[in-house]
């Protein structure tokens, strides 16, 4: 029996959150899509189940988090994890507002804990306004993003919008005066019909707090951060023993590849440092309008690069250039273009020897992995916090899905580099 089942609405949020339980010493598994009706249990105690509902449409998106939470609680699953972006991405139509009113609504749950932090990344929430590093949400370049521009930071306000519920707040100074504090505040929040609480929280060991607090809770909604403290409080509970080996995966030797289709100003820097060490090839949607065309370009480029160990192919650019091509292209059609060119660079890259794959982006992740037919992940260890190596079994492909925002500029190169230096 899972002590958690998650639902993520997207793959590298799935990848991050199974990250942060597994360096917590969860065993933890990564389903890919909703698993089948007759699917057996995993043998672990986390299973998080990896959608592409973020930016679905809203019925599609509640269809698959509620068949997901099927088979989670036919698994038995003690509490269920609605995971979303630490930059909380989502219209004011949705889509986190509405899966979470339809989890809860199935649940019977009264008050669902929300929170999106995540301090080791620069996310943090404080008087209930998500910021990133010291920039409030809708100034840090999330205003700008293609599908989801975040244009408030008052998360209060913001999954208002999205919910007929209520929406409240756990304020940074009930956070700071520990555990039963947050408990009294919640139960005042449910007293007053408040279904759901946004929490502040601005460091790890808030967080920590904050895991202890609500971890009897049936439901929860937030980034993988809000996970950090919850194995700690399972083991206090007596659900969890201590392991020392949940991040081991095989070592698979073979060639690498990147791909890039992220436009955050996280991986345009990522993209900027890998160029200058791996040969690279930039798709442009515009000179072949054609998700089969544009595959075949880089295609066709990587099959002359036969004496590089590692390729770079990428179609992250700048906010302009990202406004020029959907102008032309309309914004759907252009994402779909670069998303199904990438799931068709990433199978013909598997077919020739690629062993190591790392995909940047959300969509482009989501869209590799379908491709590739794969159905379950096993978490490794962490490049950076919330990117670990994964391994698929399917293909014996090492596998690194990195959300647009994470990691370090020198992401690219780091995450191959521990792959040298293991035994």
């Amino acid at each position: 029996m899972p002590i958690l089942g998650a639902i993520a609405d997207d793959v590298t949020g799935a990848t991050d959150l199974a990250a942060m339980l597994v360096n917590a010493g969860a065993r933890t598994v990564q389903l890919l899509g909703v698993p089948p009706a007759d699917a057996e249990s995993p043998d672990a105690d986390a299973v998080v189940v990896s959608l592409k509902s973020r930016t679905a449409p809203v019925a599609w998106a509640v269809t698959d988090s509620l068949a997901s939470l099927d088979r989670l609680l036919g698994w038995d699953a003690r509490t269920i994890y609605f995971k979303v972006c630490s930059t909380f991405d989502s219209t004011d139509r949705g889509n986190i507002g509405p899966v979470a009113d339809a989890l809860r609504e199935a649940l019977g749950t009264r008050l669902v804990p929300v929170c999106p932090a995540f301090p080791a990344n620069g996310r943090t929430v404080y008087q209930g306004h998500l910021f990133v590093g010291t920039a409030l949400l809708n100034e840090s370049g999330m205003e700008n993003h293609p599908l989801t521009p975040m244009r408030d930071a008052n998360l209060v306000r913001v999954l208002g919008r999205q919910t007929r519920e209520r929406v409240g707040l756990v304020p940074f100074a009930t956070v700071e005066r520990g555990v039963e504090a947050v408990r009294a505040a919640l139960a005042a929040l449910e007293n007053d019909s408040v279904a759901y609480a946004i929490l502040d929280s601005v460091s790890d060991a808030q967080l920590a707090t904050l895991g202890e607090a609500i971890a009897d809770y049936r439901l929860m909604v937030g980034g993988s951060g809000l996970a950090l403290g919850l194995p700690a409080a399972w083991r206090r509970r007596g659900w969890l023993s201590a392991r020392g080996d949940a991040a081991r995966l095989p070592h698979v030797p073979g060639r690498a590849a990147i791909l890039a289709g992220s436009c955050s100003r996280t991986t345009l820097a990522q993209v900027a440092q890998a160029r200058a060490c791996f040969a690279s090839f930039a798709l442009d949607p515009l000179a072949h309008p054609d998700a089969d065309a544009l595959a075949a370009a880089a295609i066709d480029w990587s099959d002359r690069q036969a004496a590089e160990p590692t390729l770079l192919i990428y179609a992250s650019a700048s906010p302009e250039r990202v406004a020029e091509v959907q102008a032309v292209l309309g914004r759907d059609r252009a994402g779909e273009i670069i998303e199904q060119a990438f799931a068709t660079i990433a199978e013909a890259l598997v077919a020739r020897g690629v062993r190591r794959l790392i995909v940047a982006g959300g969509e482009t992740s989501g869209a590799v992995v379908s491709r590739l037919g794969l159905a379950r992940l096993v978490i490794g260890p962490t490049i950076d916090p919330g990117v670990p190596w994964t391994f698929a079994p399917e293909r014996d492909l090492l596998l690194a899905l990195k959300s647009g925002n994470f990691g370090t500029t020198d992401f690219f190169t780091k995450a191959l580099t521990m792959l040298e230096a293991r035994p």
